[in-house]
């Protein structure tokens, strides 16, 4: 079983996720992650996925879903966070993102990997897991993932247009965090990563 490596995912997403993204720019970070996700050279998928796969599906772009985002720091105690298999990777609760979409006032928790937070090329990454009123049903439901920048702003951008599926909805072999159930969102977020085509 494959660890669902954060590192492997900073490779597609990270480097792209820390400042405002235009529609063309975020059209280009998705070819990418096609071309990684298909490149054997990478063993991201093995021979026989990469032959089954149909394709990756999107909503179109949106700068409603391009949210300046009150943030609040508020570290918690480490915890083993749930994934689709029995590993328990460590994180903890670095803060609160407070946000309005619809109408609708949303608060999502931002996580800071225990692991990763070592190495210091991704010491300032934070993750956040999220589940919202399109899973499951245009959206994988077991939630999407965004990423975003350790920062001492009162504020975070978060661009839900680079929502993206965990890769076990690509292989089998990977374990990956299931959104807690306090960052589940009672709005659609119609931005991002949709199913994959043909799941």
């Amino acid at each position: 079983m494959r660890y669902l490596s954060l590192l492997l995912t900073a490779f597609c997403i990270v480097n792209y996720t820390f400042s405002q993204k235009t529609e063309n720019e975020i059209v280009e970070i998705r070819k990418d992650h096609k071309l990684l996700l298909l490149d054997s050279t990478q063993n991201m998928l093995t021979s026989q996925e990469i032959a089954n796969f149909n394709g990756l599906d999107y909503f179109e772009f949106d700068s409603e879903f391009q949210i300046e985002a009150k943030f609040k720091k508020k570290k918690g105690k480490k915890f083993e966070m749930a994934t689709s298999t029995d590993r328990k990777p460590f994180y903890r609760r670095y803060g609160y993102l407070y946000f309005t979409i619809d109408g609708v006032d949303c608060k999502l928790e931002v996580y800071q990997n225990i692991a990763l937070k070592r190495n210091p090329e991704y010491k300032n990454y934070l993750f956040i897991p999220f589940k919202d009123g399109t899973s499951a049903l245009t959206t994988y439901g077991g939630g999407r993932f965004m990423d975003v920048e350790r920062t001492k702003e009162k504020t975070i951008l978060i661009d839900f247009n680079l929502a993206y599926n965990p890769y076990c909805v690509y292989s089998y072999r990977y374990s990956c965090p299931i959104p807690p159930k306090c960052n589940t969102l009672k709005v659609d977020i119609r931005a991002g990563e949709k199913t994959p085509i043909g799941h």
